[in-house]
């Protein structure tokens, strides 16, 4: 890929995304074909370590023993000792909630069989378990894990989910297109390399910004065509409500639902009545009673 094409592309993403108060992320999505995602060995679930950070801090949580405590303290975000694994065995949601807060989880090695027992079931479906790909995973006694934070800092996911295509971050708006450009130079060639005919099972390249317009690397725009594209939207967008209404009226499920409405609401007016008219007749019972008895 062309790095001149991606930096045309950032700057497209920049001048046609309206200003927020907060930094937005570039994303990348690169879009495969010629590839069956059901079968395993075409899918791809791998990790890419960035020339460049990603502008955002990185969430880090540490399982360790006594061996590693206090290096991992000085670097992670949050330290889990293999004391406290069987306190969390019945809390699920609290490592739910941790897994959605944290990028990377490492761990000890001679810790791994501990963390699957007690963190395997809510870590394993996120894909969040310490991966030894990812360099996640170090011996009990090291020197530092300094270096291995900060690897994984510059680390993204690449792996296909149910479809044939890769969405990552690469960067926010405050870095230079020079470094997010080199970061998804990165990414496009670990993507080219994981797939089996590399070029010819890339269909696209996109780039945008969380509240951008997704603007294909590569591709030549013009103004007009991009303003034409908002038209565009806001006719088909008014198009379609009108169809909906159409849709409505003339669907006969839609009609039927109305009805089957107004007969439930009939149906509680008459229980309604139905109460108010017991009540009425029990007073009237109990007056008649009292006065019979005088």
């Amino acid at each position: 890929m062309d790095n001149n094409q991606i930096i045309k592309a950032l700057q497209l993403a920049r001048t046609h995304s309206k200003k927020r108060n907060f930094s937005q992320t570039f994303d990348l999505i690169v879009n495969l074909k010629g590839i069956n995602i059901k079968k395993q060995e075409e899918n791809i679930n791998s990790y890419v370590a960035l020339p460049h950070p990603r502008g955002k801090e990185s969430k880090i949580v540490a399982f360790v023993g006594d061996e590693s405590i206090n290096k991992a303290k000085s670097v992670a975000h949050q330290v889990i000792h293999k004391d406290n694994f069987q306190s969390y065995q019945q809390k699920p949601k609290e490592i739910k909630k941790l897994a959605k807060k944290t990028d990377f989880f490492i761990a000890q090695a001679n810790l791994m069989p501990d963390i699957a027992k007690y963190f395997g079931k809510a870590l394993g479906p996120t894909g969040k378990m310490p991966n030894p790909k990812a360099g996640a995973v170090f011996p009990p006694i090291i020197p530092d894990l300094k270096p291995i934070v900060e690897k994984l800092k510059k680390t993204v996911k690449i792996q296909t989910k149910n479809e044939p295509t890769i969405k990552c971050p690469v960067g926010i708006e405050s870095m230079q297109d020079n470094e997010i450009a080199e970061n998804i130079a990165a990414i496009y060639n670990s993507v080219v390399q994981s797939v089996k005919d590399e070029k010819q099972n890339i269909k696209n390249a996109i780039i945008k910004l969380s509240m951008g317009k997704p603007i294909i690397i590569g591709k030549k725009y013009s103004d007009e065509e991009l303003s034409e594209k908002k038209k565009n939207r806001k006719r088909s967008g008014r198009k379609n409500k009108r169809r909906q209404v159409r849709n409505h009226q003339n669907d006969p499920r839609a009609n039927s639902r109305i009805q089957t409405k107004d007969k439930r609401k009939k149906a509680e007016r008459y229980r309604g009545y139905q109460t108010v008219r017991k009540k009425v007749q029990s007073n009237s019972h109990s007056e008649y009673g009292k006065i019979a008895s005088l």
